[in-house]
């Protein structure tokens, strides 16, 4: 698959073959395109957790309102930065979205079905993931995203294109 068909084609999944595993093979491909995403300064200051105990993947629901999904995922990984890397307060949260983004382009290569369930977002849910998976107080969870083989076949998105949201050289009001 190409990059723009994978980008074309990627969509959010929220049943997965709960019974099919990810190879350790695809696993480490998916971490290994993640480490290639740009990050201000090459601080490189994101790690990844890989959650594939089915108790563990359930525990996560009870702190994520919206992690219905991964009642059949069959791996899920939590995507943190290193607060401890010098100047990684001024660049995690765009750092761990370039990782988050090319963790779900690279699994639809793949043909695997990703779900990126917001954290940084809401510091409650931040917190209280933290204290359940007993992350160490420097690292900052960005995103969960629920991976597996999808139930039924990814559909291609209608285009997003809109020409009012394109500005050139200046700010245009219609």
């Amino acid at each position: 698959m190409q990059t723009m068909e994978a980008i074309f084609k990627r969509r959010s999944v929220r049943a997965f073959q709960k019974d099919k595993k990810i190879s350790k093979t695809l696993l480490d491909t998916l971490l290994n395109a993640a480490m290639m995403s740009p990050t201000g300064m090459n601080l490189q200051e994101w790690e990844f957790l890989v959650i594939q105990s089915p108790a563990v993947i359930k525990s996560l629901m009870t702190v994520h309102p919206h992690a219905a999904a991964l009642e059949t995922a069959p791996c899920v990984i939590l995507v943190c930065a290193n607060m401890d890397i010098n100047h990684a307060q001024r660049f995690w949260v765009g750092d761990c979205g370039a990782a988050t983004q090319t963790i779900l382009l690279a699994a639809r290569d793949l043909g695997l079905g990703t779900l990126w369930m917001g954290v940084e977002c809401a510091p409650d849910r931040a917190e209280a993931l933290s204290k359940l998976l007993k992350l160490p107080a420097n690292i900052k969870p960005f995103a969960l995203i629920a991976v597996g083989y999808p139930v039924n076949e990814m559909q291609t998105a209608n285009s997003r294109f809109n020409e009012k949201k394109v500005h050139y050289d200046k700010w245009t009001w219609e």
